[in-house]
Protein backbone atom coordinates (compact mmCIF):
# COMPACT_ATOMS: atom_id res chain seq x y z
CA UNK A 1 0.00 0.00 0.00
CA UNK A 2 1.26 3.06 -0.63
CA UNK A 3 2.28 5.33 2.40
CA UNK A 4 2.03 8.62 1.37
CA UNK A 5 -1.77 7.84 0.23
CA UNK A 6 -2.55 6.02 3.44
CA UNK A 7 -1.04 9.08 5.19
CA UNK A 8 -3.20 11.40 3.22
CA UNK A 9 -6.30 9.71 3.99
CA UNK A 10 -6.04 10.42 7.95
CA UNK A 11 -8.35 12.48 8.84
CA UNK A 12 -7.25 13.07 12.61
CA UNK A 13 -4.57 12.26 14.84
CA UNK A 14 -5.75 9.08 15.92
CA UNK A 15 -6.35 7.66 12.51
CA UNK A 16 -2.86 7.77 11.95
CA UNK A 17 -1.90 6.38 15.29
CA UNK A 18 -4.11 3.62 14.10
CA UNK A 19 -2.89 3.07 11.11
CA UNK A 20 0.87 3.44 12.45
CA UNK A 21 -0.35 0.41 14.79
CA UNK A 22 -2.06 -2.22 12.28
CA UNK A 23 1.33 -1.29 9.96
CA UNK A 24 -1.25 0.16 7.03
CA UNK A 25 0.97 3.32 7.59
CA UNK A 26 4.81 2.71 7.23
CA UNK A 27 6.65 6.16 5.59
CA UNK A 28 6.80 9.76 6.49
CA UNK A 29 4.12 11.74 8.21
CA UNK A 30 4.35 14.96 6.48
CA UNK A 31 1.10 16.82 5.92
CA UNK A 32 -0.81 14.24 7.79
CA UNK A 33 -3.97 14.92 10.01
CA UNK A 34 -3.62 18.71 9.47
CA UNK A 35 -4.10 20.68 12.50
CA UNK A 36 -2.24 18.41 14.84
CA UNK A 37 1.53 18.63 16.39
CA UNK A 38 3.97 15.93 15.22
CA UNK A 39 6.90 15.28 17.43
CA UNK A 40 10.38 13.50 17.14
CA UNK A 41 11.33 10.42 19.38
CA UNK A 42 14.42 9.71 21.29
CA UNK A 43 13.80 6.48 24.17
CA UNK A 44 16.30 6.15 26.41
CA UNK A 45 17.65 3.70 29.39
CA UNK A 46 16.56 5.36 33.03
CA UNK A 47 20.95 6.17 33.81
CA UNK A 48 20.96 8.20 30.45
CA UNK A 49 18.20 9.81 30.65
CA UNK A 50 18.83 12.90 33.78
CA UNK A 51 21.47 13.72 30.91
CA UNK A 52 19.45 13.72 27.83
CA UNK A 53 16.88 15.95 29.41
CA UNK A 54 19.85 18.46 30.19
CA UNK A 55 20.91 18.06 26.68
CA UNK A 56 17.57 19.31 25.30
CA UNK A 57 17.11 21.89 28.30
CA UNK A 58 20.68 23.42 26.58
CA UNK A 59 19.85 22.85 23.20
CA UNK A 60 16.04 24.03 22.62
CA UNK A 61 16.26 24.60 19.22
CA UNK A 62 16.98 21.55 17.83
CA UNK A 63 14.96 19.42 20.63
CA UNK A 64 12.63 21.39 22.17
CA UNK A 65 10.45 19.20 24.52
CA UNK A 66 7.02 18.82 24.41
CA UNK A 67 6.47 15.45 26.22
CA UNK A 68 8.44 12.95 28.62
CA UNK A 69 7.16 9.75 30.11
CA UNK A 70 7.06 8.29 33.29
CA UNK A 71 9.92 5.24 33.47
CA UNK A 72 8.51 2.31 31.55
CA UNK A 73 5.52 3.73 30.57
CA UNK A 74 5.03 3.91 26.87
CA UNK A 75 2.34 6.58 27.21
CA UNK A 76 2.78 10.53 27.51
CA UNK A 77 -0.87 11.54 28.46
CA UNK A 78 -0.35 15.17 28.08
CA UNK A 79 -0.26 14.34 24.25
CA UNK A 80 -2.73 11.77 23.67
CA UNK A 81 -4.83 9.29 26.16
CA UNK A 82 -4.40 6.63 23.81
CA UNK A 83 -0.96 7.19 22.53
CA UNK A 84 1.77 4.59 22.85
CA UNK A 85 5.08 5.28 21.65
CA UNK A 86 5.27 1.19 21.45
CA UNK A 87 3.44 1.20 18.32
CA UNK A 88 2.19 4.81 17.35
CA UNK A 89 4.98 5.60 14.71
CA UNK A 90 5.32 4.59 11.67
CA UNK A 91 8.98 3.18 11.62
CA UNK A 92 11.58 3.39 14.52
CA UNK A 93 15.35 3.16 14.36
CA UNK A 94 16.96 0.94 17.62
CA UNK A 95 20.15 1.88 18.49
CA UNK A 96 23.27 -0.59 19.84
CA UNK A 97 26.27 1.61 21.23
CA UNK A 98 25.49 4.47 18.42
CA UNK A 99 25.09 1.78 15.18
CA UNK A 100 21.62 1.77 13.96
CA UNK A 101 20.60 -2.28 14.33
CA UNK A 102 16.92 -2.25 13.29
CA UNK A 103 14.07 -0.41 11.28
CA UNK A 104 10.93 -1.67 12.88
CA UNK A 105 7.62 -0.76 12.78
CA UNK A 106 6.64 -1.23 16.42
CA UNK A 107 9.51 -1.72 19.50
CA UNK A 108 7.23 -4.25 21.36
CA UNK A 109 9.90 -6.21 21.67
CA UNK A 110 12.69 -4.35 22.64
CA UNK A 111 10.62 -2.40 25.42
CA UNK A 112 11.52 -2.64 28.79
CA UNK A 113 10.55 -0.92 32.15
CA UNK A 114 13.54 1.04 32.49
CA UNK A 115 13.15 3.14 29.66
CA UNK A 116 12.22 6.84 28.95
CA UNK A 117 10.50 8.36 26.20
CA UNK A 118 10.58 11.88 25.15
CA UNK A 119 8.88 13.73 22.58
CA UNK A 120 10.76 16.98 20.94
CA UNK A 121 9.00 19.60 18.68
CA UNK A 122 8.83 19.08 14.96
CA UNK A 123 9.26 21.22 12.14
CA UNK A 124 5.69 19.68 10.36
CA UNK A 125 3.64 21.71 12.82
CA UNK A 126 4.89 24.75 11.46
CA UNK A 127 4.33 23.98 7.81
CA UNK A 128 0.53 24.35 8.05
CA UNK A 129 1.32 27.64 8.95
CA UNK A 130 3.29 28.52 6.05
CA UNK A 131 1.70 26.91 3.71
CA UNK A 132 -1.86 28.95 5.10
CA UNK A 133 0.15 32.17 4.47
CA UNK A 134 1.26 30.81 0.14
CA UNK A 135 4.54 29.74 1.16
CA UNK A 136 5.20 27.10 -0.63
CA UNK A 137 7.22 23.87 1.08
CA UNK A 138 8.59 22.12 -1.89
CA UNK A 139 8.91 18.62 -0.57
CA UNK A 140 5.43 18.41 0.54
CA UNK A 141 4.65 19.46 -3.05
CA UNK A 142 6.93 17.07 -4.25
CA UNK A 143 5.48 14.28 -2.12
CA UNK A 144 8.87 13.61 -0.57
CA UNK A 145 9.92 13.21 2.99
CA UNK A 146 12.19 16.94 4.01
CA UNK A 147 15.88 16.88 3.36
CA UNK A 148 17.76 17.00 6.52
CA UNK A 149 21.74 17.65 7.36
CA UNK A 150 24.63 17.40 9.71
CA UNK A 151 25.96 20.64 10.26
CA UNK A 152 29.30 21.81 11.98
CA UNK A 153 27.34 23.31 14.39
CA UNK A 154 28.38 21.86 17.81
CA UNK A 155 25.31 21.12 20.43
CA UNK A 156 25.84 22.15 23.93
CA UNK A 157 27.37 19.41 25.34
CA UNK A 158 25.24 17.42 28.43
CA UNK A 159 26.98 14.63 30.39
CA UNK A 160 26.96 12.14 27.42
CA UNK A 161 25.63 13.61 24.89
CA UNK A 162 27.17 15.93 22.38
CA UNK A 163 27.47 16.06 19.45
CA UNK A 164 26.50 18.30 15.73
CA UNK A 165 23.16 20.08 15.22
CA UNK A 166 20.92 18.71 12.32
CA UNK A 167 19.00 21.04 10.07
CA UNK A 168 16.15 20.24 7.77
CA UNK A 169 15.84 22.88 4.73
CA UNK A 170 13.34 24.01 2.49
CA UNK A 171 14.40 26.09 -0.76
CA UNK A 172 12.78 29.77 -0.68
CA UNK A 173 12.38 32.86 -3.09
CA UNK A 174 13.79 35.78 -1.03
CA UNK A 175 10.59 37.03 -0.50
CA UNK A 176 8.91 34.15 1.01
CA UNK A 177 12.63 33.38 2.97
CA UNK A 178 11.24 36.57 4.96
CA UNK A 179 8.13 35.71 6.07
CA UNK A 180 9.09 31.87 6.90
CA UNK A 181 11.14 34.25 8.97
CA UNK A 182 7.99 35.65 11.10
CA UNK A 183 5.73 32.84 10.59
CA UNK A 184 8.02 30.06 12.36
CA UNK A 185 9.04 32.61 15.20
CA UNK A 186 5.56 32.23 16.34
CA UNK A 187 6.23 28.37 16.92
CA UNK A 188 9.50 28.46 19.37
CA UNK A 189 7.91 24.65 20.50
CA UNK A 190 8.73 23.25 17.24
CA UNK A 191 12.14 24.63 16.29
CA UNK A 192 11.12 28.73 15.66
CA UNK A 193 12.66 30.39 13.31
CA UNK A 194 15.84 29.18 10.48
CA UNK A 195 19.13 28.65 12.28
CA UNK A 196 20.70 29.74 9.04
CA UNK A 197 19.71 31.15 5.03
CA UNK A 198 21.71 30.57 2.18
CA UNK A 199 25.45 29.44 2.22
CA UNK A 200 25.16 25.94 3.17
CA UNK A 201 28.71 25.46 2.75
CA UNK A 202 29.34 27.91 6.08
CA UNK A 203 27.40 25.18 8.01
CA UNK A 204 29.45 22.15 6.66
CA UNK A 205 27.21 21.32 4.09
CA UNK A 206 28.52 20.46 0.94
CA UNK A 207 25.95 19.71 -1.37
CA UNK A 208 22.28 19.74 -1.32
CA UNK A 209 22.00 17.38 -3.44
CA UNK A 210 22.98 14.52 -0.66
CA UNK A 211 21.03 15.12 2.47
CA UNK A 212 22.53 13.07 5.24
CA UNK A 213 18.41 12.07 5.80
CA UNK A 214 15.47 12.84 4.34
CA UNK A 215 14.62 13.28 0.50
CA UNK A 216 16.49 15.46 -2.30
CA UNK A 217 14.09 18.28 -3.45
CA UNK A 218 14.72 20.68 -5.68
CA UNK A 219 16.29 24.02 -4.97
CA UNK A 220 15.79 26.45 -7.84
CA UNK A 221 18.44 29.16 -9.05
CA UNK A 222 16.17 31.98 -7.92
CA UNK A 223 15.62 30.61 -4.71
CA UNK A 224 17.97 30.40 -0.87
CA UNK A 225 18.06 27.20 0.84
CA UNK A 226 16.68 27.67 4.33
CA UNK A 227 17.62 25.52 7.97
CA UNK A 228 15.95 25.02 10.60
CA UNK A 229 16.97 23.54 13.85
CA UNK A 230 16.00 19.23 13.51
CA UNK A 231 14.63 17.24 15.93
CA UNK A 232 16.74 14.19 14.05
CA UNK A 233 19.86 16.17 16.14
CA UNK A 234 19.44 13.50 18.75
CA UNK A 235 20.36 10.47 16.37
CA UNK A 236 23.57 12.40 15.25
CA UNK A 237 24.09 12.67 19.23
CA UNK A 238 23.43 8.91 19.45
CA UNK A 239 25.66 7.84 16.73
CA UNK A 240 28.82 10.33 18.55
CA UNK A 241 28.01 9.61 22.04
CA UNK A 242 27.30 5.43 21.42
CA UNK A 243 24.73 4.57 24.46
CA UNK A 244 24.64 1.19 24.81
CA UNK A 245 20.93 1.31 23.78
CA UNK A 246 18.87 3.61 22.45
CA UNK A 247 15.28 4.05 20.27
CA UNK A 248 14.24 6.71 18.13
CA UNK A 249 12.17 7.76 15.45
CA UNK A 250 12.99 6.73 11.34
CA UNK A 251 13.76 10.33 10.20
CA UNK A 252 9.96 11.74 8.58
CA UNK A 253 7.97 8.95 10.16
CA UNK A 254 6.68 11.33 13.41
CA UNK A 255 4.50 10.24 16.03
CA UNK A 256 0.70 11.98 15.38
CA UNK A 257 -0.32 13.72 19.39
CA UNK A 258 -3.74 14.97 20.01
CA UNK A 259 -2.60 18.22 20.73
CA UNK A 260 -3.33 20.87 17.86
CA UNK A 261 -0.72 23.40 16.69
CA UNK A 262 -2.44 26.40 17.28
CA UNK A 263 -1.64 25.41 21.21
CA UNK A 264 2.17 25.96 20.23
CA UNK A 265 1.70 29.73 18.39
CA UNK A 266 3.09 32.37 20.57
CA UNK A 267 0.67 35.41 19.15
Amino acid sequence: MDDRKSSGQSRSARDVRVACRKGVLTGQTAGSAPGYVQGNLVILPRDLADDFLRFAQRNPKPCPLIGVSEVGSPQVPELGDDLDLRTDLPRYRVWRHGELVDEPTDVLSYWTADLVGFVIGCSFSFEEALLAADVPVRHIAEGKNVPMFRTNIACTTAGRFAGPMVVSMRPLKPADAIRAVQITSRFPSVHGAPVHIGLPGSIGIGDLSRPDYGDTVAVHDDELPVFWACGVTPQAVIAAAKPAFAITHAPGAMLVTDRKNSEFAAF
